[in-house]
């Protein structure tokens, strides 16, 4: 059961993904980030208090840092959906299990001191070939795009990887000290709505289009929901098939790009997304072994 809670997470992650695409023609990416906090901020109250879930928090500057990293992540990830296809910015933005691995082997290269005669984990040559192997998936998936002058918004899309993996990091550090899930999401919407409202003063607002507008709905109410199935999916203890599960978000919007674009990605694009996909899930394996009651991961 807590396999398909996470299947179901995925597929609402990556129909969220549409949903943005679709208003995107409409709002800018600041637009986007605040609609989806405030939805977000109404649907995780009222889970709130269905839960019994009080959202007063010993641990507001915590809440802050993942709220700003986090805010920085969906903002980049809202506007390389608008600008690639969707299979290349679902993909990117779940390069963060890869970004983490990268950061677990700079930090154990930075720690050893063959000097002191320390050995090298071992654990660190597999997950270095796992890092190694997303970034080249990275430049096989992007070469496709340089002439359609789509390389900037790749770099944002993997700068929401980036991102993304320094809000894991803060969600397992608050995951640690006992705050309930339902809080910590509930103000990472409240940061989203306030950043995205600063963002609309500097970027302005659009023209309200009634018909792009109500695709700003499900936007709010998917992301939550798909918070909510990743939740149940860990509520017995993370493992690591549910872990791997995640990467059905790639999958996901692989077919949606297909199917409700008609995007046309090359044969090396196509492989890039296949090597980042495979070492992601390497990238988890490994982690869990060290980690294995490490949470989900957000969006």
């Amino acid at each position: 059961m807590q396999a398909l809670w996470m299947v179901a997470g995925s597929l609402f992650f990556a129909t969220m993904a549409v949903c943005v695409k679709y208003a995107s023609a409409s709002f800018n990416s600041a637009e986007l980030v605040f609609y989806r906090g405030l939805l977000g901020m109404l649907f995780l109250w009222l889970l709130a208090r269905r839960q019994g879930v009080t959202l007063g928090t010993r641990y507001p500057m915590m809440h802050a840092w993942r709220s700003v990293i986090g805010v920085i992540s969906l903002g980049a990830w809202f506007y390389a959906i608008a600008r690639l296809p969707l299979a290349t910015a679902m993909t990117l933005n779940y390069m963060s299990s890869v970004w983490i691995a990268a950061f677990l082997v700079g930090g154990a290269l930075i720690a050893w001191n063959p000097g002191r005669g320390d050995a090298l984990p071992a654990r660190q040559g597999p997950l270095a070939l796992a890092v190694l192997a997303g970034f080249a998936g990275v430049v096989m998936m992007l070469r496709p795009t340089i002439d359609q002058n789509q390389v900037f918004a790749g770099v944002v899309g993997l700068m929401s990887g980036l991102t993304a993996a320094f809000a894991y990091m803060q969600v397992m550090a608050l995951g640690k000290i006992g705050e309930p899930e339902t809080r910590t999401v509930f103000y990472f919407a409240v940061g989203s709505a306030v950043a995205g409202g600063l963002g609309m003063l500097a970027l302005g607002v659009s023209d309200w289009d009634w018909m792009n507008a109500l695709w700003l709905l499900p936007v709010g109410v998917l992301a939550s929901l798909g918070q909510l199935c990743m939740t149940r999916a860990y509520s017995h203890g993370a493992t690591l098939v549910v872990a791997c599960l995640q990467y059905f978000g790639i999958v996901f919007g692989a077919i949606y790009s297909i199917t409700l674009f008609g995007d046309s990605i090359p044969l090396l694009g196509w492989a890039g997304i296949a090597l980042i996909l495979a070492s992601g899930i390497a990238a988890t394996v490994l982690r869990a072994r060290a980690a294995p009651d490490a949470p989900a991961e957000e969006h």
